[in-house]
């Protein structure tokens, strides 16, 4: 089960209460033709804003060599521009504070969540949209008011995103930095207790404190005291003690055998020539009524750039799985990686959990058609369950999509059966993965920096 914001979280609780109540946040589901601003291109059936920018609903057509569905169309966002998801680090005596913000997004379920100190895309922060600045951005564009410890491009949802990346940073700063209302320095331990609690940490803040071992190396020292069993197999998995199954250059030599090993073409194609897809007044869904759908919300709202907006957002039906399965291999904790193909990924494949799916989307096909590992991590008893939560992805862009993150941990005697777009990791070597772009998805990246609660 989840953690609540019980004891040692009294106060962050009554802050996020407080800010909850200050906010005014309306969404209300409209329909398509009611979105202003938007509307479907006479020639392509593609959904788009008046101004050009923002982003776009358009369409994609999918042939592979890669799982079961050798061909499929679908609708798809295409938002070119790069964004900035940023977040502030300092040490007050000796520990690491990051500052976040309590951020209301209107595809949220719970609409207020934890995100990074900026989380703006290029035309929110350049202001096409004539609202207020974006606040803090002066640390994350140049001439930087503080260190940058990491800036790397990074992939997001590519079943959803056509090619979108964004800056992924995180800038330490020495001296004191005033929290602004809706912001909130907190100690990094306090972070990780928070990764466990349901729809808390945004998505977005996630894939950045993913990069926090790459930018602070003695991140770890923050909580000494782990000692007991599994505390410490995560720990040194993370330290890189002790030996990993392969070496980090056998593993970037597997990944690139298998990404040439596979034949994916991903052609854009106008929306109205999606097949399959349906378009009511409502929303654009699926023939079966599986995967997810575009609908359109109107939003009411204080404390952001703009008070009111439309927009579309992607619906998913049902609720994800992302999940880990770990093994001690000579003693060492690994995580069983996937190299997964997702048609919005630049480079066609990254590397995603063990699991990543909706179960929904297969509850009436026979088990023998289910994802690798999906009954597996199903059926796995709380023995063996390391790390639970129900977290939602970007509510900017989703509505109410939520994955249940699991890491479960098999038996270290126990046969699992590996196939060749499979291997085992240490969480080192994930970790050392993040300096770069194109590897691992925002899953994977998510599920590494909620790992890291496991160690308090």
């Amino acid at each position: 089960m989840a953690d609540t914001l019980a004891a040692p979280h009294l106060d962050l609780a009554s802050w996020l209460a407080e800010r909850r109540r200050s906010h005014v946040f309306e969404v209300e589901r409209i329909s398509l033709p009611d979105l202003a601003g938007w509307s479907f291109d006479a020639s392509t059936g593609n959904l788009v804003h008046d101004s050009g920018r923002f982003f776009a609903v358009e369409g994609v057509h999918v042939s592979s060599d890669y799982g079961p569905v050798p061909e499929w169309w679908q609708p798809i966002i295409r938002q070119p521009e790069f964004g900035i998801l940023g977040i502030l680090v300092k040490r007050v005596r000796g520990v690491i504070h990051c500052l976040l913000q309590a951020k209301p997004e209107p595809g949220n379920v719970n609409v207020l969540q934890l995100s990074p100190t900026v989380q703006a895309t290029r035309s929110n922060y350049t202001r096409v949209h004539r609202g207020d600045g974006t606040r803090y951005l002066d640390y994350f564009v140049p001439p930087y008011r503080g260190r940058v410890l990491i800036d790397v491009l990074q992939s997001e949802q590519g079943v959803w995103f056509y090619r979108k990346r964004n800056r992924n940073m995180i800038v330490e700063v020495h001296e004191d930095v005033e929290a602004q209302e809706d912001f909130l320095w907190l100690p990094l331990e306090e972070i990780w207790h928070l990764l466990k609690v349901d729809n808390l940490v945004n998505m977005d803040a996630r894939s950045v404190l993913s990069c926090l071992p790459l930018a602070l190396p003695d991140w770890l020292g923050e909580n000494e005291g782990a000692c007991d069993d599994v505390r410490r197999t995560v720990r040194d998995s993370f330290a890189g003690a002790g030996p990993p199954r392969l070496s980090t250059e056998r593993l970037l030599n597997w990944f690139t055998e298998v990404k040439a090993g596979y034949r994916t073409s991903v052609r854009r194609v106008p929306l109205a020539k999606v097949k399959n897809w349906h378009r009511t007044e409502y929303e654009i869904s699926h023939e079966d009524g599986k995967f997810f759908s575009v609908l359109a919300v109107s939003v009411r709202a204080s404390g952001r750039e703009v008070s009111h907006w439309t927009q579309p957002l992607i619906a998913p039906r049902g609720e994800g799985v992302a999940a880990f399965v770990a093994k001690r291999i000579d003693g060492v904790l690994h995580v069983l990686a996937q190299a997964r193909v997702e048609p919005g990924f630049v480079d066609v494949m990254e590397l995603a959990p063990t699991v990543l799916c909706n179960p929904d989307n297969y509850h009436d096909l026979p088990r023998s058609d289910w994802p690798p590992f999906l009954a597996y991590v199903l059926a796995a008893g709380p023995e063996r369950i390391r790390y639970s939560a129900l977290l939602s992805e970007e509510g900017g862009r989703f509505y109410c999509a939520q994955t249940r993150y699991l890491l479960v941990e098999a038996g270290a005697d126990e046969e699992i059966d590996v196939r060749p777009n499979y291997q085992w990791m240490t969480l080192r070597q994930l970790t050392d993965l993040l300096r770069h772009s194109h590897y691992l998805n925002v899953q994977a990246r998510s599920l590494l920096a909620c790992v890291s609660s496991v160690l308090v």
